[in-house]
């Protein structure tokens, strides 16, 4: 079944592991369509009838983001506040359209996995922060698969690091 990877990174030609795993997915355009919302939306304005009727394309969507800040850059929530609309996503009878379709969250991170742990510098671990997208999806019903998550992704990020860690995204998609 073929899944809607949604990016959102606005620094996408700076970045060194998302590239990769966008050039990782777009070698399968059988498998992934590869969404990418910077490029789409320029202007910050969503077309929201499109983006609802994309996503009703697909059940497995998978949203890619680099962590802004202990949370997602700002199109990505902007996307999520106007999309997953009353009427839609949830609170009616017509409100299903994200029920029971899986979801997951790719997420790269330039810290190492020990800061975030309780005992780490950030005080609390990657499943902790990203609640409330947890929470989000269970509200509308969806099928919350969890994280991929790349700790220690950064420019300096060597190619053998980054064939790895798109061998192991592609994996984490295959069990979705």
């Amino acid at each position: 079944m073929k899944i809607l990877i949604i990016v959102t990174h606005p620094h996408l030609s700076e970045s060194v592991v998302n590239k990769n795993w966008i050039a990782a997915l777009e070698k399968h355009p059988t498998r992934f369509t590869v969404h990418h919302l910077d490029a789409v939306y320029t202007d910050g304005k969503i077309n929201v009838p499109a983006e609802q009727a994309l996503v009703e394309q697909y059940d497995n969507i998978v949203f890619q983001f680099p962590f802004y800040w202990f949370n997602c850059p700002p199109l990505l929530k902007q996307w999520l506040d106007e999309v997953l609309l009353y009427g839609w996503a949830y609170g009616s009878s017509s409100g299903k359209k994200m029920q029971g379709k899986k979801i997951a969250l790719a997420i790269s991170l330039g810290a190492e996995e020990a800061d975030y742990q309780r005992s780490g510098k950030f005080k609390y671990s990657l499943a902790e922060l990203t609640r409330p997208f947890e929470l989000t999806f269970a509200y509308v019903h969806a099928d919350y698969k969890g994280i991929f998550a790349q700790f220690s992704a950064g420019p300096e990020s060597d190619s053998q690091f980054n064939e790895e860690s798109a061998k192991k995204y592609l994996s984490f998609l295959e069990q979705l």
